[in-house]
């Protein structure tokens, strides 16, 4: 659909609390907010979706158009992403179903969207079906309330722990599958590999945008209040740049996780999360004295007092 058009149902959208008249009127109808592959630019699209229990799914149709769409790179490349659903805005991971999964989701689309099956049959590609799934960070360790800048760490380091195992999980039962399968080339039931992919891939891209705030950010605010600290940042920060390669390594052996060799992928991310959790526990028993009299979200700019009236 042309930029223009798609603008005017996203101002549709925003402006009526998720409502919008014309062809889409009394449909199910999200916004989607992706990260360009490319470009690293916000990006937003109208889009259909089904819903199957807690998740939502969306189908990388373009109208049957020979390619597919490009919001559908996008995920492939950053799959965090935040939906627009009536006046609830989510952070959710998009992750594209594969094999016989993929195709009893479709079915379900279809089900209750028959278009999409006249979309399927007027090209020879396969229409991806995508999972936007919760970020996790709900079901996280931490604070129930955030007051201050401590608990907001906590927080997430708690989502940080969370998707760790989460990604454990489904390694071994990837490994597993392919090991049953028996190397017959195919993705092993019940095609997880893509999965743990976004997953790793979702968490890794976090895990930067998370240090990177705090090294050039945090903590040098941090250093300059608190000069007793400065030992402690500076070896937090060493670690950043060490997980940091641990991350690439294991990045690498995500291009395809469905010949990755288990036992190196299993090894790369034991490493990587006995290290993590390691900076975790170490950043807390540092920094959370400091930062638990830092109130969060911040208040207002406190404004200067005022002077005695000399230039």
């Amino acid at each position: 659909m042309p930029a223009s058009f798609n603008q005017a149902i996203i101002d549709e959208f925003r402006a009526n609390e998720g409502k919008v008249g014309g062809p889409f009127e009394g449909g199910d109808l999200l916004l989607l907010t992706t990260t360009g592959a490319k470009s690293g630019a916000r990006h937003t699209v109208p889009l259909g979706f089904v819903r199957d229990g807690d998740l939502l799914l969306i189908v990388g149709s373009a109208g049957g158009a020979p390619r597919h769409p490009a919001w559908y790179h996008n995920v492939l490349a950053h799959p965090q992403v935040r939906v627009e659903i009536g006046t609830e805005t989510l952070e959710l991971i998009a992750v594209p179903a594969e094999g016989a999964r993929r195709d009893q989701l479709f079915e379900r689309v279809v089900a209750v969207a028959p278009g999409y099956a006249d979309y399927q049959s007027g090209t020879t590609r396969i229409l991806p079906v995508v999972v936007l799934e919760p970020s996790g960070a709900e079901a996280a360790e931490g604070p129930a309330e955030i007051g201050n800048l401590a608990d907001k760490l906590v927080q997430v380091h708690g989502w940080l722990r969370a998707q760790l195992r989460h990604i454990q999980t489904e390694t071994d039962a990837h490994f597993a599958a392919r090991a049953a399968d028996g190397g017959s080339g195919e993705p092993p039931a019940p095609g997880i590999g893509l999965q743990i992919r976004q997953h790793c891939l979702a968490f890794c891209q976090f895990l930067t945008f998370h240090h990177t705030s705090e090294d050039a950010h945090a903590f040098p605010a941090l250093a300059n209040h608190h000069p007793h600290l400065r030992e402690a940042i500076d070896r937090l920060g060493e670690e950043h740049r060490t997980l940091a390669r641990i991350k690439d390594a294991l990045l690498a052996l995500l291009a395809d996780i469905t010949t990755a060799d288990p036992e190196r992928f299993r090894a790369e991310l034991a490493r990587l999360s006995a290290e993590l959790v390691a900076h975790l526990d170490y950043e807390e028993e540092e920094l959370l004295p400091v930062l638990s009299e830092i109130p969060w979200p911040p208040g207002p700019p406190v404004p200067e007092p005022a002077g005695d009236g000399a230039s």
